[in-house]
């Protein structure tokens, strides 16, 4: 993406009123999604110990001295540790004529987390409760993104102790809610954080959609980087545990590295395909592809290897990253490259929100707010960043166009005047120059004439192509999208056929290019053999690849030609060089009524996979099947 200099500059004001507007609005944003402290009876007394031999239980736990148990605050984070921890805090009553009152464990990331709830002199619990991720969803009991326990009914206050074991980060930020306060909170939550989300999925999608349309790398890497993201804050929330991959307690603890890798590489890649940087540093560019080779060989890694390795492994490759991207960004705007001043603003926002919720989660810092909403913040300020340089663009696309607009009038302007100025010098010179003016004229219809055959013919030999005489790739795409175009006139059947040569670079290797050019010719006079309509239309649309076209044609019908076709060049082998060369063909053919613009490539693409389905089955069949019927 290459915008002027000077335009941008016009947007540095524009750019740090926006930046500052959304910072402060999406704080207020993050603030509604964390629960008022004096909305519900809170608990006093927490303390923890750590159960190294893991002897403990829910029998013997209230026996322990007191002088195991470590005070400590809320929200609890005691940084990566595998042991088991145990916590102890005392509730208030419980008893209300009007609601019941409800644990909340506001993280959703700990593998094993079992609840016990005492009275205030028993040694034995009224009832235990399990929801840790490593235990399925349906066994929680109550289902929700994060950990939820009813408490029971109790005049007296009430002892909880809750065993915690993860491979992950030891968090515990505990709440006591009505259940009345507790819903309202959560519908207000999930609506936040549902818009929130879906930004980021219209976002995504919008930009896979333009990656097709512009077959541009930088709309499908920030796509993949958007999505990405959103699944990582997904699972971050509880969200993808809840409603994406329910029960599935092994991705459950994937489904983080997985994610979070996967967002950084395609942040590499599209910082990759947005800045110049192999313009700059050819050096710098390898290194910047190389970062995002390990991003996706550690999400390989991440499905094998142990959760609590590969967090520590992934926020290394995210420091480096960050100080890498940054730098990148930073040298690239003293290089004068106007788009990388934005970016760098962009990308420092969620790359160091992103960076600062890592450090907070391994307990390195404390963050004043939630490190999931301070990666809400981060991304949503570089969305919007983002969004502005794409606005800058289409305004200096306009801007440009306006310029020719009116470049376009001053000309035509000049040229009526030129005209007005030709014609009184006609109308004085009409007798001398009357023959002349005609004599031109003539030899001009000719030259066009004879211009206007030249480019008909240029135009059939650049639909031709020169080894098999058929139509090539550029007539194929043409001739798909007119009739795609009729069938959704007319409201007709369009069938399409791939069909691909079998083994044909076994025969290239073993005859030459020659041989192989002439395996080509003879498939091709093969399946011209049996065109039998005007319409149908045969092209070569890849090296050993051959599409037909066959309008206001049904599944049948169009199976019936490319079965023929198969069966033909079956038992007609080819002799070259004295050898009898056996050929066979693999097809793919699919069907229906286009209802959309797009809906042609649809077609393309399933009789495509088709195709690979008969490759895959053993070669030398025709798979077809409409495509409504697409499973």
């Amino acid at each position: 993406m290459q915008i002027n200099s000077k335009v941008l500059k016009n947007y540095d004001a524009g750019l740090i009123l926006i930046t500052a507007v959304a910072v402060v609005s999406f704080i207020l944003f993050s603030l509604s999604l964390t629960p008022n402290k004096g909305a519900a009876p809170q608990y006093s007394q927490l303390m923890y110990t750590i159960d190294e031999d893991e002897f403990l239980s829910f029998d013997n736990i209230t026996r322990l001295d007191t002088d195991k148990w470590l005070p400590t605050t809320s929200p609890v984070n005691l940084g990566m540790n595998t042991a088991v921890h145990w916590f102890s805090f005392v509730i208030p009553p419980t008893q209300s004529a009007s609601d019941s009152f409800l644990l909340h464990i506001d993280y959703p990331l700990l593998d094993y987390l079992d609840v016990g709830v005492y009275s205030r002199v028993g040694s034995t619990p009224i009832t235990q409760f399990s929801a840790g991720d490593a235990q399925m969803l349906s066994k929680r009991p109550i289902v929700h993104t994060k950990p939820l326990f009813p408490l029971p009914s109790s005049a007296e206050s009430q002892r909880v102790i809750v065993r915690v074991q993860t491979s992950g980060t030891i968090r515990l930020p505990v709440r006591i809610w009505e259940e009345k306060a507790f819903l309202s909170f959560s519908t207000s939550r999930n609506l936040a954080l549902g818009l929130f989300f879906g930004v980021l999925v219209a976002m995504g999608v919008s930009n896979a959609f333009l990656t097709v349309t512009s077959r541009s790398t930088s709309f499908m890497f920030y796509s993949g980087y958007v999505l990405s993201l959103a699944l990582t804050l997904a699972t971050l929330h509880g969200f993808g545990f809840t409603y994406l991959w329910a029960d599935n307690t092994w991705f459950q603890s994937k489904a983080i590295i997985v994610f979070a890798n996967a967002t950084i590489m395609f942040a590499t890649l599209f910082t990759r395909s947005l800045l110049p940087v192999k313009e700059h540093s050819v050096l710098l560019d390898k290194i910047t592809l190389i970062a995002s080779g390990v991003c996706a060989l550690s999400i390989v890694l991440g499905l094998f290897l142990p959760y609590y390795f590969m967090i520590k492994a992934y926020l290394l490759l995210l420091s480096l990253i960050v100080i890498y991207t940054l730098a990148l960004g930073v040298w690239l705007s003293l290089k004068r490259v106007a788009v990388a001043r934005y970016f760098t603003i962009a990308w420092a926002f969620l790359l160091i929100s992103g960076l600062s919720a890592s450090l907070d989660n391994v307990n390195f810092i404390n963050l004043p707010i939630s490190s999931n909403n301070l990666l809400i913040i981060g991304g949503a300020v570089e969305t919007l960043i983002l969004a502005l340089i794409l606005s800058i663009s289409y305004s200096h696309s306009r801007d440009d166009l306006i310029e020719a607009q009116q470049f376009a009038l001053e000309q035509e302007k000049q040229a009526n005047t030129a005209k007005e100025n030709l014609l009184s010098v006609q109308q004085r010179y009409q007798d001398d120059l009357e023959y002349k003016v005609q004599e031109r004229t003539l030899e001009l219809e000719i030259t066009l004439r004879e211009l206007s055959e030249v480019n008909q013919e240029l135009e059939r030999l650049n639909a031709i192509d020169p080894l098999t005489g058929v139509h090539n790739r550029r007539h194929f795409d043409k001739r798909l999208r007119n009739e795609g175009r009729r069938s959704r006139r007319e409201e007709t059947p369009l069938s399409l056929a791939i069909i691909d040569v079998d083994y044909f670079k076994q025969i290239n290797d073993k005859y030459g290019h020659d041989g192989g050019d002439a395996c080509l010719i003879h498939v091709t006079k093969v399946l011209q053999k049996l065109i039998q309509r005007p319409t149908d239309d045969l092209c070569r649309i890849g090296g050993e690849e051959f599409a037909i076209i066959l309008p206001n044609t049904d599944l049948n019908g169009a199976y019936h030609v490319a079965e023929s076709m198969r069966a033909s060049l079956e038992q007609s082998p080819m002799t070259y060089d004295g050898e009898q060369i056996q050929l066979t063909v693999s097809a793919g053919v699919s069907t229906t009524v286009i209802q959309s613009e797009e809906h042609a490539q649809t077609l393309f693409r399933y009789a495509d996979e088709l195709l690979y389905q008969a490759k895959a089955a053993g070669r030398n069949i025709v798979i077809h099947q409409n495509l409504q019927d697409k499973s």
